[in-house]
């Protein structure tokens, strides 16, 4: 099997080679991400064993999920999940890696998110191979970094309220990279100004202080949610990821700036299966959906970048590059390579090998009838295979994550054929991905954790590899800026960071006199809002946020030696917040087909996930935020328009949705990360924080085309627990004294952005005015 280095596991001995240092002084040993070492699914490791038997396993734990298993320093780590319903939680879980022994958890609930079927874990974690900390995405948004030793936080984001990261019914979430000094997490998001319309992202944070350092767009309007797992090497002299992505597409983006690069389309569905890079000039990858059979295809690696940043990505036809390709496909299972073969798990549950150079089929082996999420892995000689469901086995009703049971197999792969060595029969379906490590196996299914072998260190382990350098950086051509995005109140200040980056995007060297650096408000030629972050520097380069409780928003440029970069930012005030939209001039005019042409103005700039979705229009001789109907992929709207930080706050605000008896939307306000809406079709009024665990509604008869006073506060004790408030009421009526609603939650989120929320799937209008949001 031929091994160069292509994986961000070893980024850490690469840079330790470049001081000088034997990559074998590298901190931190194991199977650090779930791609493995050379981020293909194999491992080197030799004395693995033959066979698996449920009665024999070394331990097992009660911690159910999707996940892979990563190993570092005789710790396990992996998501999983705990309790029922209401409190249900998703975290990730510590283990000693030979005992099972539960050394820590960090647990969290799920908030304003669409996940059914308890399809929760379906990220890993990443290991950084420098320290050890462990960096997790969690099906909701968080992203957290966490001490290796206690799982104490480093930092945290709430990618839902601080980007706009979206959920999907079938919760795939990308695991978090770890690439030198950055974490690199993805998702589809809808944030504010160019990054308000949707689409698929990647995002770059300082592993060890949570700053943002890029953030990156490289493809089309999405189509779905994609959880592949980037590809990062080198191409080209640029450090470099390659991903499938939502818009069907394989894409390539600068891993040093989040410059996009090169974008092959392929297919007609979001892509989640990994891709493959074969003798650093070919990507194979693979796509489908359980409805749309698709192919495996093989492209020649493009050499052609755009001419600057602002470019974008070139465009490549499939045709132009196409080596080879054929009709196989997988929804979510990713191959792996082996030397010059490709393993995968197909859609119908083959086990396949095919030549990596030129498509042709070597053997098939039917193992199950059905594969979703988890592949093979390869090593000792053997494939380590997870299929979804035993054959013939009954699942159970009601639960499509939970129920059934898993089939495991061991297959020695031949020139003609493979050899079942192994089959197991495994407690719950198997999504999640097998770790082998150490002489052991590990392997998640949806009701427990297995972990097979033998106890003791394994003599077969593989020695540290020689790693080459990176390449030496060129000329300062420009700067990047760090954090590369902010959010402030007012009178806030704030510090920044500068590198002086070459052509490629390499580091030259960190700008250590900041107070050199020339700053000046930037407006981006493509800007729809010609608007201005309300913040100036001082002398020491401290950003400083204007002290008016007023929100805005806008981009600085950085000069400094004739090097340029920027940023961008947004100023909030914290409560109170109000808004009648009264200020707003209706300057724009539609254009869509669906109605007669209409002024409108964009809703506040600041705002996370308003643009294309909410407009500001004149209804019933007042101005008011109005859900756009005319993009389909926009019919559900949910805004953000403060910082996660906000507690024990009300929110209300008019509302009033359009229609007739039969035919109403949806509208509502979002108070510490529970929506509490009016459903029109049920003629509801409804507290909920995901749609089927945490989801409670009581009659509510009301009637289209009438305004309504909406208002919620949420009450946390001190033991974590929690109660939801809502009432509402005709706008022409007084207010009631009662709630008309309380919930009662035991797990009760201490903290969330107020926001709105929009669903109109039948064309029919929303409507939001004279929003107040108070302490209580």
């Amino acid at each position: 099997m031929k091994h160069s280095f292509t994986g961000p596991a070893r980024v850490f001995a690469l840079a330790l080679a470049c001081c000088g240092l034997d990559a074998s002084q590298a901190a931190v040993q194991g199977w650090l991400s779930w791609r493995g070492p050379d981020q293909n699914g194999t491992s080197l490791e030799k004395g693995l064993p033959d066979k698996v038997d449920v009665k024999q396993a070394l331990w097992t734990a009660d911690f159910p999920g999707a996940s892979t298993p990563v190993i570092a320093n005789h710790r396990l780590y992996i998501m999983g999940y705990l309790g029922e319903g209401p409190d249900l939680q998703e975290g990730v879980a510590c283990f000693d890696a030979e005992t099972g022994r539960l050394i820590w958890k960090q647990l969290y609930s799920d908030y304003l998110s669409d996940t059914i079927y308890k399809r929760y874990a379906t990220s890993s974690p990443a290991i950084d191979p420098e320290t050890g900390d462990v960096y997790i995405l969690g099906t909701q948004g968080i992203l957290a970094g966490l001490t290796a030793e206690e799982g104490k936080p480093l930092w945290q984001h709430a990618l839902m309220e601080e980007f706009g990261r979206l959920t999907f019914p079938n919760a795939r979430t990308a695991s978090p990279v770890v690439d030198a000094e950055l974490v690199i997490a993805r998702g589809i998001t809808a944030n504010w100004g160019a990054q308000g319309p949707a689409g698929d992202r990647f995002y770059a944070f300082d592993k060890k202080t949570g700053e943002l350092v890029w953030s990156s767009s490289p493809g089309d309007r999405p189509k779905d949610n994609s959880y592949s797992l980037p590809w990062i090497g080198f191409l080209e002299g640029k450090r470099v990821l390659v991903a499938t992505a939502g818009d069907g597409s394989v894409v390539c983006v600068n891993a040093r700036t989040g410059d996009p690069l090169w974008r092959m389309p392929l297919g007609k569905a979001g892509i989640n299966a990994s891709v493959l890079v074969h003798n650093n000039d070919k990507v194979i990858a693979i796509y489908g959906t359980p409805y749309e059979p698709g192919q495996m295809v093989a492209f020649k690696i493009p050499k052609a970048a755009p001419t600057n940043a602002a470019a974008g990505p070139i465009v490549f036809r499939r045709a132009e590059a196409e080596i080879w390709s054929k009709d196989i496909s997988t929804s979510t299972s990713s191959p792996i390579l082996v030397d010059d073969t490709v393993y995968l798990t197909s859609e119908v549950g083959n086990l396949a090998a095919i030549d990596a150079n030129s498509g042709k089929d070597f053997w098939k082996l039917k193992l199950g009838i059905e594969q979703r999420n988890a592949c093979p892995i390869y090593a000792d000689g053997k494939l380590y295979v997870p299929i979804l469901n035993e054959p013939g086995q009954k699942e159970e009703s009601g639960d499509e994550a939970a129920g059934g049971k898993g089939a495991f197999y061991i297959v020695k792969p031949g020139a003609s054929g493979g050899e079942i060595l192994s089959h197991a029969v495994l407690d719950g379906r198997c999504f999640g991905v097998p770790t082998v490590y150490n002489g052991r196996i590990y392997v998640q299914t949806s009701k427990k954790l297995y972990c097979f072998g033998n106890k003791g260190n394994n003599p077969g382990l593989p020695p540290a590899l020689a790693e080459e350098k990176w390449p030496a950086a060129g000329p300062a051509a420009q700067l990047q800026i760090i954090p590369s995005e902010v959010l402030l109140k007012p009178g806030e200040k704030i510090s920044f960071r500068a590198r002086a980056l070459d052509a490629n995007g390499l580091t030259v060297e960190e700008v250590k006199d900041v107070k050199r650096i020339k700053w000046a408000h930037y407006i981006p030629p493509t800007a729809r809002v010609r608007s201005s972050m309300k913040a100036e520097f001082d002398e020491d380069g401290q950003l400083i946020a204007g002290s008016e409780p007023v929100p805005s928003a806008g981009a600085f440029e950085a000069v400094a030696d004739n090097l340029r970069g920027t940023f961008r930012g947004r100023v909030l005030p914290g409560l109170p917040i109000k808004q009648d939209f009264e200020v707003f001039q209706l300057s724009e005019t539609t254009t869509n087909t669906v109605e007669p042409p209409t002024a409108f103005a964009y809703p506040p700039l600041p705002w996370i996930g308003a643009r294309f979705k909410f407009d500001v229009r004149e209804k019933d001789g007042n101005k008011c935020l109005v859900k756009t109907i005319d993009n389909r992929f926009f019919q559900r709207a949910t805004v953000f328009m403060g910082d996660p930080g906000l507690k024990n706050y009300s929110i209300e605000a008019d509302v009033m949705s359009e229609g007739n008896k039969r035919k109403m939307s949806d509208v509502g306000l979002i108070n510490q990360r529970y929506k509490i809406v009016l459903k029109g079709n049920e003629k509801k009024l409804e507290v909920s924080s995901n749609d089927e665990l945490f989801r409670f509604s009581k009659e509510f008869n009301w009637s289209p085309n009438v305004w309504y006073h909406l208002k919620a506060r949420v009450d946390v004790t001190a033991d974590g627990a929690g109660v939801v408030r809502a009432k509402a009421w005709p706008k022409s009526e007084a207010e009631p004294g009662a709630w008309t609603f309380e919930v009662p939650h035991q797990h009760a989120h201490q903290t969330g952005c107020p926001g709105l929320f929009g669903f109109s799937p039948q064309d029919m209008r929303v409507y939001i005015d004279n929003l107040m949001v108070i302490s209580n």
